[in-house]
């Protein structure tokens, strides 16, 4: 995952984090002038997300004898979405009533329904068994009383190391092993997504416990291992374990080809695409989707990047982060745009189920690039106002009507939780429903007066 300075609120360890997560950078294609395929494949979004994303809510209201009521009113409205609309939220501290604070966390829970949080363990356990266990839940909490789902993200990953623990593979395992099931059980119920495994493709290259783990054994060996402590620790909680890498060439599919064949897949595939040295191209974005969606698993866009200013290339990953690189009108315009198109396509995707922002405010975030949807004094970038626009707006239902001679209003609704009110007779009754199948599915609530 792409560590922030700003997750690490003022810790000594912050700059340790950043020069550990720089180890690995993505490469980044820059968008070509003309890309036709991608123009195609957004032209035909809208249809896919009618197909993909909506399906038929019809109210059947009736009487205490069961009998149809006509012309009674109906009222339907979307309270939240099926998908995962998400960032993290490094920055959250529910103890601080700042200004910035507060409008960190109204900015956030506006428009996003999930969250991820930060586990990287030589940051959450700085000293051997003393983790930080009070200040994520705490974390996790506040994201439940705002109705955000949580994703722990990474249960194991070769860096942000501990200091204090072992480069000895046969050491590291059943920390790693005991770490896994701490985690999961002490926070069952509370966060049950998880990163179980991050980056293995590029584990090999660090010389510590893990790394030497996966020199000896390979990616596939302890991505298989990391997963089936993860499930018997979760086993019975429904839970969502999640393989993530900013890999998305032939490698990752090798390595999901070897889960796949060993019967260990993930519950679902995570897919970075940070974009600090250029956006992908849409038509990429459809051909990754394609590509990790023949493996038969959701997909998660789990680390999104996409800059309001200039790019670069030849970025030291390891060094500070930059102080010269603010976000622009020209580039805000620019992320607005591609931002709507980017979601727009990935939301038509039907193996795509979450999306997740990496950084939503400019302070503190990674590299010290503009990558946020909201500037260093929390006040929205366009990129935000256009996400909301879509996600609270567009992707939206409300609706209302009256019902037919059988008793029945019938209306799409994207997939998700509802409020319906019925009145009729000087009668009212208000129900929560669930709206769960798409494309030609009813989804039949009755409603008894």
């Amino acid at each position: 995952m792409r560590t922030l300075k700003n997750f690490c609120l003022a810790l000594p360890l912050c700059l340790a984090l950043l020069a550990a997560h720089a180890a690995t950078p993505p490469a980044q294609n820059t968008e070509p002038a003309r890309d036709d395929a991608g123009v195609r494949l957004l032209a035909g979004a809208d249809e896919r997300i009618a197909r993909y994303r909506m399906g038929a809510l019809v109210v059947r209201v009736v009487d205490r004898r069961g009998r149809a009521v006509e012309n009674a009113g109906v009222r339907v409205e979307q309270t939240r979405h099926a998908f995962l609309f998400g960032s993290n939220i490094f920055r959250l501290d529910p103890r601080d009533t700042s200004p910035a604070q507060l409008a960190y966390q109204q900015r956030f829970a506006a428009l996003f329904n999930y969250a991820t949080l930060p586990f990287y363990w030589g940051q959450f356990e700085r000293a051997e068994g003393r983790p930080d266990y009070a200040r994520l839940e705490a974390m996790a909490r506040w994201c439940a009383a705002h109705g955000i789902t949580v994703k722990g993200h990474p249960l194991v990953w070769q860096e942000v190391y501990p200091r204090w623990a072992s480069n000895d593979p046969d050491v590291v395992v059943p920390l790693l092993h005991r770490r896994v099931t701490d985690l999961i059980t002490r926070y069952k119920g509370l966060i049950n997504i998880w990163d179980v495994v991050n980056e293995a493709n590029a584990a090999a290259g660090f010389d510590n416990g893990v790394g030497r783990w996966v020199r000896r054994d390979g990616a596939a060996t302890e991505v298989r291992a990391a997963l089936s402590w993860a499930r018997a620790a979760g086993a019975g909680a429904g839970e969502t374990f999640i393989y993530n890498d900013y890999e998305t060439g032939p490698k990752n599919v090798a390595l999901l080809s070897e889960l796949r064949d060993a019967n260990s897949l993930p519950d679902a595939v995570g897919i970075q695409s940070h974009m600090h040295q250029g956006v992908w191209p849409l038509s990429r974005v459809w051909e990754t989707c394609e590509t990790f969606a023949r493996f038969g698993r959701p997909l998660h866009f789990t680390e999104v990047t996409v800059l309001s200013a200039e790019t670069r290339t030849g970025i030291n990953y390891r060094g500070r982060p930059a102080t010269d690189w603010p976000t622009t009108p020209a580039g805000e315009a620019s992320q607005a745009e591609y931002v709507a198109n980017f979601y727009t396509l990935l939301f038509s995707h039907p193996a795509v189920r979450a999306i997740t922002w990496w950084d939503l405010s400019d302070e503190g975030a990674w590299l010290g690039a503009p990558a946020g949807l909201l500037r260093r004094d929390m006040t929205p970038k366009p990129a935000y106002e256009r996400l909301l626009q879509l996600v609270r707006g567009k992707w939206w239902t409300r609706a209302s009507g009256r019902t037919n001679g059988a008793g029945e209003y019938e209306t799409r609704a994207f997939l998700g939780s509802y409020k319906i009110t019925v009145a009729a007779a000087g009668r009212t009754r208000t129900m929560n429903a669930e709206v769960t199948k798409n494309e030609d599915g009813r989804n039949v609530v009755t409603v008894r007066l």
